[in-house]
């Protein structure tokens, strides 16, 4: 006969497959809750203790941690002097392994757990039971999620036992599976430690959905989560519309990161990850009206992210012109239908939570990692100084915040124009600022806005040229970071233009 130890955390559908093991001749051996789950469902179960002769202890949690628990696991059984030692020792074989491992992540998740809590929900027999089994995969299967069940039993009851590519697929998850969970212990560890830099880097996602491809069509890609939180395309919920492409992630993301920085009602058009439009309002329609009215030939094809759900007035206009994706904390039922009508539409919600936000910043490159702190500061963080004669007013100080506020988030060199609570030009990526600038200014122009517009600066003007052209274009107030060696040619170039700028000695670019 042979045997089967189980010892699981999450028990999901655990009673069917014991049941098929038992079927098919198998003994089962259990711990702790699992045992009294097995025994308390009618199934004849053996408890580890019998096994090994030796009480659990210490609360549970020393049981499993014996040679006659992993002498029957690791022993090589065609190597003729392991196979005396087990004799000599009295240990027998044990022939599959079924483990989960404590909920240590979904522990940590919950509010106001404290590290005593955290440190107890760390598993240690179970990691090393699953890892002997894996290690010893040509003779023994090794099972940690329940999705595996179903292959399992229907191969022993087909074939008397598993396939040995099986075992071998399973034994290589069950790494996995052990590396993200110690993987996600050193990371908790390591930020109640402090530790902002850490020799080494350990970071687990878990598979959220293959994509059609990625960038391009002969590329594959795959999207993986890490931890939940709001403001997140990981943890958004797809209400309706076709399957999300790569690069729409990539955009959405960019348009949930500034939508995130304002408190009052907010619309986010993106595309190509840069801001083509954004509106502040009294409610969702008025942002709406401002975003669209921004730049309505850029708004088409574009991602779109509000703070405010969406009501059916506002679904109306959006319906009327084509967008990949919506997304807002909540729509309405009316909203729902309106929008429902157009089939690959995608109309997703987020969490708006910002308790449970990313410190740092991953960016890959080739055979490497970058890791940054976010670039969190903002308005209440700025060192504002007047440096020209002329001092903005309280209108524009507001509308230079509001031009910021995106100018961050969008792609170096940045230059952001605004005017009445929405963006009137977005230059972005050029290789030099002037140009970012002339791309702004002539958006601004060709929406018919020539006066009391206000420019906001990712980083300093290494010349005037910027501040000179802008003058030409209506440009009444700017904001800039400051810290070039020829600030004072740019400062002078406002005095003569009749043009206020505030420094803030804080950079944003983005690469």
């Amino acid at each position: 006969m042979k045997r089967a130890l189980v010892s699981v955390s999450d028990k999901t559908n655990l009673i069917p497959f014991v049941a098929k093991l038992i079927e098919s001749d198998y003994e089962i051996i259990s711990t702790g809750g699992t045992l009294k789950l097995l025994s308390e469902a009618g199934l004849k179960v053996i408890g580890i203790s019998e096994i090994t002769g030796f009480p659990e202890i210490m609360d549970g949690r020393v049981k499993t941690l014996h040679p006659k628990v992993h002498g029957g696991l690791l022993s090589v059984r065609d190597n003729p002097k392991h196979v005396e030692e087990m004799r000599v020792n009295d240990i027998e074989l044990i022939d599959m392994v079924v483990v989960n491992l404590y909920p240590f992540k979904q522990t940590i998740e919950k509010e106001n757990t404290t590290i005593e809590t955290a440190i107890e929900n760390i598993d240690i027999g179970g990691p090393s039971m699953l890892r002997s089994a894996a290690k010893n995969y040509r003779f023994i299967t090794v099972v940690c999620d329940s999705v595996d069940y179903d292959l399992v039993s229907d191969e022993i009851a087909q074939l008397g036992d598993t396939t040995l590519n099986t075992r071998f697929k399973l034994s290589s998850k069950v790494f996995r599976y052990t590396a993200s969970y110690d993987a996600t212990i050193a990371t908790y560890l390591s930020q109640k430690c402090e530790i902002l830099a850490p020799e080494k880097l350990t970071l687990t996602f878990d598979k959220k959905q293959d994509l059609r491809y990625g960038e391009n069509p002969h590329q594959k890609a795959i999207f993986y989560a890490s931890k939940k939180q709001g403001y997140s395309m990981a943890w958004a919920t797809q209400l309706h519309g076709k399957e999300l492409s790569y690069n729409n992630i990539q955009d959405a993301d960019a348009a949930l990161q500034i939508v995130k920085e304002f408190d009052e009602p907010v619309v986010v058009a993106v595309k190509h990850k840069n801001p083509c439009g954004v509106g502040i309002g009294k409610d969702i329609f008025g942002a709406w009206t401002k975003a669209f009215e921004a730049d309505k030939t850029s708004i088409f094809g574009g991602i779109i992210a509000t703070n405010q759900e969406i009501d059916a007035k506002t679904a109306q206009e959006m319906k009327a012109i084509f967008l990949e994706i919506i997304l807002a904390p909540a729509f309405t039922q009316d909203a729902l239908e309106i929008l429902m009508a157009k089939k690959n539409l995608r109309l997703m919600t987020f969490d708006t939570d910002k308790t449970h936000e990313d410190k740092e910043m991953f960016i890959s490159v080739n055979g490497g990692l970058l890791l940054q702190e976010m670039d969190k500061s903002g308005v209440k963080e700025y060192e504002y100084n007047v440096v020209t004669q002329k001092e903005p007013t309280e209108k524009e100080l507001k509308e230079l915040y509001f031009a910021m506020k995106v100018c961050k988030h969008v792609k170096s060199n940045a230059i952001v124009l605004a005017k009445d609570n929405m963006t009137i030009g977005v230059g972005a990526g050029q290789m030099n600022r002037i140009g970012s600038a002339v791309i702004a200014l002539e958006n601004a122009k060709n929406l018919g806005i020539t006066s009391n517009i206000v420019l906001a600066s990712d980083a300093f003007f290494p010349f005037e040229d910027v501040v000179r052209i802008a003058g030409q274009y209506g440009v009444s107030a700017i904001i800039q970071p400051g810290g070039s060696i020829r600030d004072e040619e740019s400062i002078k170039a406002c005095d003569e233009l009749g043009i206020s700028m505030i420094f803030t000695a804080i950079r944003h670019f983005k690469h």
